[in-house]
C-alpha cells in the first residue's frame, strides 16, 4: 500500500522526519531560507496528503483547488492568517497550528526588543563600532528606564501573559486590553484591565501581541499614535499589518511617540531601503520572535504530530478549524 506523502515548504534537519519515516514519504524545498515558488507549490499540492508549510506561504483558494487529496495544512506557527481557513473547511481539510510551544521564547524576544528600544542598546554597539567613543558623558546614549514603569499589552493571550509575567520582576505596573477580560489573568499577574483608549494614554511602554483580524487591521494607526505619551516606547511581536506604518514613521519623527522596536512588518522582508530603517530610534528586527533552536525543533515537531494523527483519522492535537 502507498504511503501518504506529505509536502514540506522548507528545508528542515531530516532526523526530525525519521520517526515518521515508516509511515509517510517526504518531499521538501531544497532550500531554508528561500521561499518555495508558488509554480512549484502549486505543483506539488496535486500530489500529497499533506503540507507542513510556514508563515509566508499563502496557502488560498487558489492552491487549495488545485489539491486532489490533501487532508490537513500544518502552518508552522500561531498565526494563520496565511491560510482560507473557511475554505480549506469546506474542503474538507483540516488546518492545525503551533500555540504554546513558542509563548515563552517570543515573550523573551518581546521583552528584550523592549529592552533593547528602551536603552537604546543597538546605537551603543555601533557607537563603539563607528570609533565614536572618546569620553565618558553624564547623558551619553541615555535610554528609558523600564523598571516601575506602566506596561500596556494590547493582546492578553499566551504571549501576553508570558510578558507580563516578567514584566512584573521588573516592579512594572501592568494594564491590559483584550477582545474579553480575562479576570483570571489579573489575580494572578496582578495586571488591570482597561479601555485601549487609556491604555494608549497611560503606558510608558506599549506592546502588541494581537492576531491579525479585520478588526486589528491598523489597529495602530495615527490615532493610535496621537494618544500615546511623547516618552513612550511602541513594540510590535505580533503581525505587521496591525500597523500603519506610515502614521508610525510619523509619530517617530516628528517625536510624538519616543521609540519602537518591531519585529514584524507590513511586508516581509522588508527592503534596506525601508523608511523606518532611517530612524535612530527604532530597533527591526526580521521576525524572530521564535527563533530558538529548541522552539523551532517543538514547532516542526507538533506539526508532524498533528499530520500524523489526522492521516490516522484521529483527532487532531492543536486544530484551527
Amino acid at each position: 500500500m502507498k504511503k501518504p506523502t506529505i509536502f514540506i515548504t522548507r528545508k528542515i534537519p531530516t532526523k526530525l522526519l525519521e520517526p515518521y519515516s515508516d509511515l509517510f514519504d517526504f518531499k521538501m524545498w531544497k532550500k531554508e531560507d528561500e521561499p518555495v515558488p508558488r509554480e512549484v507549490l502549486e505543483d506539488e499540492v496535486k500530489q500529497v496528503d499533506g503540507l507542513l508549510c510556514v508563515l509566508s506561504d499563502q496557502v488560498d483558494q487558489s492552491l487549495l483547488n488545485q489539491s486532489n487529496q490533501l487532508k490537513i495544512v500544518a502552518n508552522m506557527a500561531v498565526g494563520f492568517d496565511n491560510i482560507d481557513i473557511d475554505y480549506a473547511k469546506k474542503m474538507g481539510v483540516v488546518v492545525t497550528n503551533t500555540p504554546d510551544v513558542l509563548s515563552e521564547s517570543t515573550a523573551d524576544l518581546g521583552f528584550a526588543l523592549m529592552m533593547a528600544t528602551a536603552r537604546r542598546l543597538n546605537e551603543a554597539a555601533q557607537y563603539i563600532k563607528n570609533g565614536q567613543w572618546k569620553n565618558w558623558a553624564p547623558f551619553l546614549l541615555a535610554g528609558t528606564d523600564i523598571h516601575h514603569k506602566t506596561l500596556g499589552i494590547v493582546g492578553m493571550g499566551r504571549i501576553g501573559e508570558a510578558i507580563a509575567r516578567r514584566a512584573k520582576g521588573f516592579g512594572m505596573n501592568v494594564l491590559y486590553h483584550n477582545r474579553n477580560r480575562k479576570r483570571e489573568a489579573e489575580v494572578k499577574l496582578q495586571a488591570s484591565y482597561v479601555q485601549m483608549e487609556e491604555l494608549l494614554s497611560q503606558s510608558d511602554f506599549v506592546i502588541s501581541v494581537v492576531p491579525f483580524t479585520k478588526e486589528t487591521n491598523k489597529l495602530f494607526n495615527k490615532e493610535a499614535f496621537e494618544k500615546m505619551k511623547e516618552s513612550a516606547v511602541f513594540v510590535n511581536i505580533s503581525r505587521g499589518a496591525v500597523v500603519d506604518e506610515n502614521a508610525l514613521y510619523y509619530a517617530l519623527k516628528s517625536g510624538e511617540i519616543k521609540a519602537a522596536g518591531l519585529d514584524v512588518f507590513e511586508q516581509e522582508p522588508i527592503k534596506s531601503d525601508h523608511p523606518l530603517l532611517e530612524l535612530e530610534n527604532v530597533v527591526c528586527l526580521p521576525h524572530i520572535g521564535s527563533a530558538t533552536v529548541q522552539t523551532r525543533t517543538e514547532m516542526i515537531e507538533l506539526c508532524l504530530k498533528n499530520i500524523a494523527t489526522v492521516l490516522e483519522e484521529k483527532a487532531p492535537l492543536t486544530p484551527v478549524n
